[in-house]
């Protein structure tokens, strides 16, 4: 492709110009008042954790780096975790991260992604990779590591030839934003939307404990940047410009990457003879264990599809020169696709680090209170259903960089219930089983646009 053409020489001469136009400084939602909430299995009030602030609290950047500092809480309600997760979101220890300005490709051998955070999204919250640190131990014919199983031979960094894949493993301890916690860290391994709002919804648990996610997909919309990898190249949601010169429409960006068609784990992706991982069954399908995957090489000579790491060199509406860029990606369901983000391996140098001070000079970068929701000078809003029994939603299509007041009113114009989306969020509710059937106003403001629009109350 022509635009891979694009030196690495001017790439980085262009980021350093940039200063505080660069997307690695101004894309971090900062916040140091919305506090975390959670949910506890059983009851239906939402907890407030009072010393858990949301988000970003600061960013400071020198001429090579951007330090940014968060507790790795998210605005959108975390948990229950049904799978006997006894942790809640905490606060991380070590709040400080360091990633590069100026990321550069690896020429020589991939790294491997590895357990734990591999990147950070802009709300501060982990990202980590496929795995959940269980795999197969042929000797045993049964599943090692992890919590409820014997430990692994040979300790936890011995490489193993079956590795569970947590996306399909724990699906039932993930809440409704599709996160969990690790002794406290919570994070994603996936697209971070809501599991309510994908074409094809695979856990119910949102009926019960609604929540969010940082974006909503749009497939009309090139996907917001939702964050940075561990080597610095920007991370995005599910769609983008087909074709990595920005034309050709918007697109679902998919991974290159498909289920081998093999009857026994008997052999690597490589087709190497290893030794033998789990039976094909209903307990253990297609696709349970990272190794039941293939990449495919061919399919990247087709634009929307990404290489090895998950990504593509490509211009996004914050790169317009373009940039190496990972997607998070998702089948036409919208179900989450391995390997859903970034990996098995970074394209570029992992340099992010966790100093425990900053030691060179910095400059505090001060967010601006500019809206992200708006096309044309409005909002995008989707309220649903309409007409409405027992809730509302008002959904709003990309990530807010301040809280969004929301109001419910009767066609007198009196205000009879409000409600916000917080900084980072996404989605509001009202429940209307208490309000009489007839027409209402749903009012949208960030404090200078407001967006009026009617729906209908059923009983």
């Amino acid at each position: 492709m022509k635009i891979k053409a694009i030196s690495s020489a001017l790439l980085i001469a262009s980021l350093t110009a940039w200063g505080q136009t660069n997307p690695a400084i101004t894309s971090w939602l900062q916040n140091t008042s919305i506090k975390g909430r959670h949910w506890v299995a059983g009851n239906s009030t939402l907890i407030v954790d009072q010393n858990n602030i949301a988000n970003v609290q600061s960013v400071k950047y020198s001429a090579t780096s951007v330090y940014i500092s968060t507790q790795g809480i998210p605005t959108y309600p975390t948990g229950p975790f049904q799978d006997g997760n006894p942790s809640q979101a905490t606060p991380n220890t070590n709040p400080l991260f360091k990633f590069p300005l100026n990321p550069v490709q690896n020429t020589g051998t991939a790294t491997a992604t590895t357990a734990g955070t591999i990147g950070i999204f802009i709300n501060g919250v982990a990202l980590y990779d496929y795995r959940d640190g269980v795999a197969w131990n042929a000797t045993t014919n049964a599943l090692c590591g992890g919590p409820g199983n014997p430990p692994c031979p040979g300790g936890p960094n011995t490489v193993r030839p079956w590795n569970r894949d947590a996306i399909p493993a724990e699906r039932p301890g993930f809440d409704c934003a599709k996160g969990h916690p690790a002794m406290g860290n919570y994070h994603h391994h996936q697209n971070p939307s809501a599991f309510n709002l994908d074409l094809n919804v695979i856990s119910t648990v949102c009926n019960l404990y609604a929540a969010d996610g940082l974006y909503v997909i749009d497939s009309t919309q090139h996907s917001p940047l939702i964050g940075f990898a561990y080597d610095g190249f920007p991370m995005y949601g599910a769609y983008g410009y087909k074709n990595a010169d920005g034309t050709g429409g918007i697109t679902r960006i998919k991974s290159s990457y498909t289920l081998r068609n093999i009857t026994a784990r008997t052999t690597s992706p490589t087709g190497a003879a290893v030794t033998s991982g789990a039976p094909i069954n209903t307990t253990y399908p297609l696709g349970y264990f990272r190794e039941d995957y293939q990449y495919n090489a061919t399919t990247t000579q087709t634009p929307d599809y990404l290489d090895e790491h998950n990504g593509r060199f490509c211009v996004t509406p914050e790169y317009p020169n373009g940039i190496y860029c990972y997607f998070a990606t998702v089948d036409k369901n919208w179900n989450s696709a391995y390997p859903y983000l970034v990996g098995p391996t970074f394209y570029g140098v992992k340099s992010a680090t966790k100093p425990t001070s900053i030691t060179e000079t910095v400059t505090t970068y001060v967010a601006t209170t500019s809206t992200q929701n708006e096309k044309d000078g409005r909002f995008e809003v989707l309220l649903f259903p309409n007409p409405a029994s027992d809730l509302i939603a008002i959904q709003i299509s990309s990530i807010t960089r301040e809280n969004i007041q929301i109001e419910l009113l009767d066609v007198l114009g009196k205000k009879v219930a409000e409600t916000n989306i917080p900084q980072g969020g996404t989605i509001g509710y009202f429940e209307t089983s208490t309000l009489h059937k007839g027409q209402y106003f749903v009012r949208i403001s960030d404090g200078e646009k407001v967006v009026t629009k009617k729906i209908m109350v059923s009983e």
